[in-house]
């Protein structure tokens, strides 16, 4: 049996600081709806089930995949992408950490990543680098050992503390 067609809804999302709608499913998922409908395409979608960190975007100020929230869930809102990174916020910090390191390789993970240490970093509290291992789980790289991104983000850390040398 064929399920009944959805209806489309009308849903007004608040990204990057501006309005925006979406006619559609409300289950439809926020990374289809930022790629495919709204044309940010910084926020990559890769596994499309969570588990790679890649489609990560800030939600309320909350690092959180994109591909598992539904978009009918998130009005009211407010979702930051790599595009609304403001040049004083943590994330440009983050950014601007990795090209000085020469962290960054094919890129794929790169804006999930920024999206995800960026609400670490705003913390404004002494990071170890088992405190960025921990905020980094879920976040796949294939291209990268992850020392220099973890030294990267160290060298802008306030108060940050040194801990142990031990591989991602």
């Amino acid at each position: 049996m064929t399920p009944p067609p959805v209806t489309p809804i009308l849903h007004t999302l608040s990204i990057n600081g501006e309005p925006r709608v979406f006619v559609g499913d409300p289950m439809t998922p926020l990374s289809t709806v930022l790629r495919d409908h709204l044309g940010l395409t910084g926020t990559k979608e890769v596994c499309g089930e969570g588990f790679c960190g890649a489609c990560t975007v800030q939600i309320d100020g909350a690092a959180v995949p994109a591909c598992l929230r539904p978009v009918g869930l998130l009005e009211g809102a407010e979702i930051t992408t790599i595009e609304g990174v403001g040049e004083d916020s943590a994330a440009a910090r983050v950014q601007a950490a990795f090209l000085d390191h020469d962290v960054v390789q094919c890129g794929m993970c790169f804006p999930g990543m920024v999206m995800c240490l960026g609400p670490l970093l705003s913390r404004n509290a002494p990071l170890s680098r088992d405190d960025i291992k921990a905020a980094l789980t879920g976040n796949a790289c294939r291209c990268t050992g992850y020392e220099r991104l973890i030294d990267a983000l160290m060298s802008i850390a306030p108060s940050a503390t040194p801990g142990p040398e031990v591989s991602a």
